[in-house]
């Protein structure tokens, strides 16, 4: 095997790894960047173990995860009666957040929700539990992601193999 493969698969592995790593921290793009390192090592070796079908079966499975993942916050809010501007919190709080690190970005749309549904009610429980159904939201779409990621991993394993 020349050099440039043994490089280019370390290079793919490690786009993966990363990539599963970001399915559970939130600051990294992980089905993105697992994705593009399977498309890495698809076309090092020419496209014969992952062809076509299963690259687009991955870019699906992909776009489900970060479909789900954007939603589930919102999803959560809105199940708990958030008002607008609590939505627009927990947005605001998902961008202030990422400059705050994992607990940023843990805690800022919790945050940015309570206090948006806060500043349109003036009730301290409806706000809290806004928060916590945000929490709860983002909760889900982490473990939708991780499903989705463990779903791409399990097809490359079945075309490469098989």
């Amino acid at each position: 095997m020349p050099l440039t493969d043994i490089a280019g698969y370390t290079g793919a592995a490690a786009l993966v790894l990363v990539g599963l790593a970001g399915t559970v921290f939130p600051a990294l793009p992980g089905l993105p960047l697992m994705l593009g390192g399977f498309v890495l090592a698809a076309w090092i070796d020419n496209f014969q173990h992952l062809g076509p079908l299963t690259l687009v079966i991955l870019a699906v499975l992909t776009c489900i995860g970060l479909l789900i993942d954007g939603f589930a916050g919102l999803l959560g809010a809105k199940a708990t009666g958030a008002s607008r501007h609590a939505l627009w919190g927990a947005f605001a709080g998902s961008l202030v957040g990422l400059f705050f690190g994992l607990p940023g970005v843990l805690l800022g749309p919790l945050l940015g929700a309570a206090f948006g549904e806060f500043s349109a009610r003036r009730d301290i429980y409806q706000a809290g539990k806004v928060g916590l159904g945000t929490f709860i939201g983002f909760i889900v779409g982490t473990i939708a992601k991780i499903g989705c990621a463990f779903a791409m991993l399990a097809a490359v394993t079945l075309a490469w193999f098989l």
